[in-house]
């Protein structure tokens, strides 16, 4: 008999959902172990001194709080995987930052949008 079909809906549900959060691991001289963290939730972390271990550390972290706040009817930060982002912000700068901009774009024969996203872009 499949196991699968066992599963309750809303386990099935956090299993995926854990996974799709922003992960990163990396060395911290001050502490001498790997950090992981995860970009959704920021007041979280763990440390380990194996980075692999490091990983599985904050991603189990990451489920038991999704499963506190659950249970707790507390609202579930989305996952940036699972946002649909339309390629368009909109940015306030000086008007004399303005002018420098256009200017730059003028003179490499590029609109300004296309000058403006090739310098975030690099």
């Amino acid at each position: 008999m499949n196991s699968q079909k066992n599963v309750d809906r809303s386990e099935l549900s956090l299993k995926t959902n854990f996974l799709h959060y922003t992960y990163r691991v990396f060395w911290s001289v001050e502490d001498e172990e790997f950090v992981g963290l995860c970009v959704e939730f920021p007041s979280l972390s763990y440390l380990d001194e194996n980075h692999l271990a490091a990983l599985s550390g904050i991603t189990d972290l990451v489920k038991d709080v999704i499963a506190d706040m659950e249970a707790n009817g507390e609202s579930i930060p989305e996952p940036f995987a699972n946002k649909e982002y339309s390629g368009k912000f909109q940015i306030r700068i000086p008007p004399e930052l303005h002018r420098k901009l256009a200017i730059e774009a003028a003179e490499a024969k590029v609109s300004l949008n296309r000058y403006v996203s090739n310098k975030l872009a690099s």
